[in-house]
């Protein structure tokens, strides 16, 4: 099975054959699964070198002219270095970029706290334009860039390298942006992109020992934010808890949290994100005991809300 790293260059070369705007913009990774677009897509291929703030200026020159491009690098490079850059030539201009990144969380967890990227869906947040999009499989990778790639907007997709493993039927057609997995009636669990695999797994625990009977609600977007399912399943258990390999602020919780707050009777709620830096290496399973993302502390958090 392919990993959602080449999904995403077998997208963009399947679109680019098609579409003569599109163009590619890396920061000297991931050539290897660019292969076949550098050999059938001449010139629209560039790597730029290690210089994130200078790849996303040159992309708002070209989208000036007409151009899409795609950029494409380590999350806490991409988003957090170039800021400045997204917030002047996209943000204040009212451009289209396609900003595509690897490493968000701690994927990259054996390269230490430079290479870790908790804050970044929250920096996006700032842009009205932004479109924040964190698939957990392939399938929902491609159906969302094939959507996307084209809106006059921010467009960040977070490629995992660690994705759900779950059978979601996703719509190819219709833009839905959250889905009912599991049907319950004591607790709402809501899962962003990767950490849906978790909450299964936590659902299974807490359904087979402590009879506590769970909703399963799983996003795969932050923007568009698409709250429906996720107010008729807290109208039913009136309490849910939220997992998503974000900081603590500025994620999915926050959103949710305001939607809950509609609902005239008290919805309890409890989160599981990333509270602080991780100082520590590991495998991921390690940094995810560290960081609170565990099953067995969802199970705990659960049980007590």
């Amino acid at each position: 099975m392919i990993n959602m790293r080449q999904t995403f260059a077998n997208t963009v070369t399947d679109l680019a054959q098609q579409d003569q705007t599109i163009v590619v913009m890396v920061a000297d990774i991931s050539h290897g699964i660019f292969g076949e677009f550098r050999e059938k897509i001449k010139n629209r291929y560039y790597n730029i070198g290690i210089c994130e703030p200078a790849i996303v200026n040159m992309a708002a020159g070209l989208n000036k002219v007409g151009i899409n491009p795609i950029v494409h690098t380590i999350a806490p490079f991409l988003i957090t270095r170039s800021f400045e850059q997204i917030k002047l030539d996209f943000g204040y201009q009212n451009l289209n970029i396609n900003l595509v990144s690897v490493g968000g969380s701690f994927d990259y967890t054996k390269l230490g706290c430079s290479h870790h990227s908790y804050e970044e869906v929250a920096i996006l947040k700032h842009f009205a334009r932004a479109q924040i999009f964190l698939p957990g499989s392939n399938i929902e990778f491609e159906t969302l860039f094939r959507q996307h790639y084209k809106d006059n907007k921010i467009n960040y997709f977070r490629i995992t390298e660690y994705p759900h493993e779950c059978n979601i039927k996703i719509d190819k057609v219709k833009k839905k942006y959250s889905y009912k997995v599991r049907d319950g009636k004591d607790l709402t669990i809501v899962a962003l992109g990767n950490q849906l695999k978790s909450a299964i797994k936590a659902a299974d625990i807490l359904n087979d020992e402590h009879k506590i009977n769970c909703d399963i609600i799983y996003f795969n977007a932050i923007r568009p934010f698409e709250p429906e399912t996720f107010m008729q399943s807290i109208s039913k258990t009136k309490k849910f808890i939220c997992i998503e390999e974000l900081s603590k602020s500025g994620g999915l919780y926050e959103e949710c949290l305001k939607e809950s707050l509609k609902i005239e009777e008290k919805v309890k709620s409890e989160h599981l994100s990333i509270a602080n830096f991780i100082h520590d290496y590991g495998s991921y399973e390690q940094l995810s005991e560290i960081a609170g993302l565990s099953v067995g502390n969802i199970v705990q958090k659960a049980k007590n809300l």
